[in-house]
């Protein structure tokens, strides 16, 4: 059984443990359950009702936080030539133009937060599946990471303001960070909603039953706070 330290405990204490909180109990919760001395992240946990066995109920997206995630995003390009350069000028952290780059990506370096590619570079970059696949960073036409190079500038921009990837596990869950615990709950609140959109529009045509199971937040050190899953997915933007 896992210990909990007594600031973990405290938290858990201001719970209770049966009820379904709305969007804003909740909110206010995760920020006055968040008491370590760095700026905690909130981070959404939904259960959906799909088999990821199953190819056509994946659930992938990427939808746009309102007011970002609080931090800077790393973004490594595959490009070449003039997409690279275009990437570079657009405030790419990392571009993968070259061999030497590759090489080091498939030895294990997975220093950035997502991995955008030209049509013509995945060639390479799907060669780097077994490092880039498990955590989520193979570039995707449906997940948007897949752009022609004359949309590159757009793209770098997008997830470098508040541009996110969500991607369903193996387990059928949702893991998405929505911001931090020092953003006012309406900045939280709106990033919720956005996040709610997102997945309910990501809902496979195949999915039968109840689609949104359960609905967590949490932050990086604090206790799990269980959402009412209808008002979580009736939420609409205040922005």
């Amino acid at each position: 059984m896992t210990k909990h330290g007594k600031k973990y405990n405290a938290s858990a204490a201001k719970l209770e443990a049966d009820k379904l909180y709305t969007p804003e109990e909740a909110i206010a919760l995760a920020k006055d359950c968040a008491t370590a001395k760095f700026d905690e992240t909130v981070e959404m946990h939904l259960v959906l009702g799909v088999d990821p066995r199953h190819a056509e109920q994946q659930v992938r997206d990427t939808f746009a936080l309102p007011h970002g995630l609080g931090k800077s995003v790393r973004v490594l390009v595959f490009a070449q030539g003039e997409g690279a350069r275009m990437a570079r000028d657009a405030g790419a952290d990392i571009v993968a133009d070259d061999d030497e780059m590759i090489n080091k990506i498939a030895g294990g370096f997975t220093d950035f937060d997502i991995a955008i590619s030209t049509p013509e570079m995945m060639g390479k970059a799907g060669r780097l599946g077994r490092v880039l696949g498990p955590r989520g960073l193979m570039p995707n036409p449906k997940a948007g990471t897949v752009v022609a190079e004359e949309h590159l500038p757009r793209t770098i921009g997008e997830f470098k303001s508040g541009r996110i990837e969500f991607r369903l596990d193996k387990t059928g869950n949702l893991h998405v960070a929505i911001g931090k615990a020092s953003f006012d709950a309406p900045k939280l609140r709106d990033n919720l909603a956005a996040l709610m959109s997102a997945v309910k529009r990501a809902r496979p045509a195949s999915a039968k039953g109840t689609y949104i199971k359960k609905v967590v937040m949490t932050t990086t050190m604090g206790p799990g706070i269980k959402i009412d899953p209808n008002l979580a997915q009736s939420m609409e933007s205040t922005d």
